[in-house]
């Protein structure tokens, strides 16, 4: 029996760390551009949200960490929207999107 709870408290401390780790992106995102941020709608964010969620799964942590967040533009941010936007209409596989959008903000570095 407790090597269940171990393991359920293992896996909410992953989705903790993971959350932190993308609120802490995001926090970064938003003051380097404030007015910019606002033109995002929360459904925007919400899958910006997850989508960088399942980045911070694939990516190394050291990796993460050196991830300069705030070089990212407006565009950017579209872009990475967009391919998050296309997994949720299934025009495109999670897996595919997760590796464009690790791709597109590692090269931020």
């Amino acid at each position: 029996m407790p090597e269940a709870h171990d393991e359920e408290v293992g896996r909410r401390l992953f989705q903790i760390h993971k959350e932190k780790a993308v609120e802490v992106a995001l926090e970064k995102i938003r003051r380097k551009m404030p007015s910019e941020w606002k033109s995002f709608t929360s459904t925007d964010i919400d899958v910006l949200k997850h989508i960088l969620g399942e980045a911070w799964v694939c990516i190394k942590r050291s990796d993460w960490e050196g991830i300069s967040f705030a070089k990212l533009t407006q565009k950017d941010l579209q872009v990475i929207i967009e391919i998050a936007n296309q997994v949720s209409s299934k025009e495109k596989p999670e897996k595919i999107a997760v590796d464009e959008v690790c791709s597109a903000i590692i090269t931020k570095e």
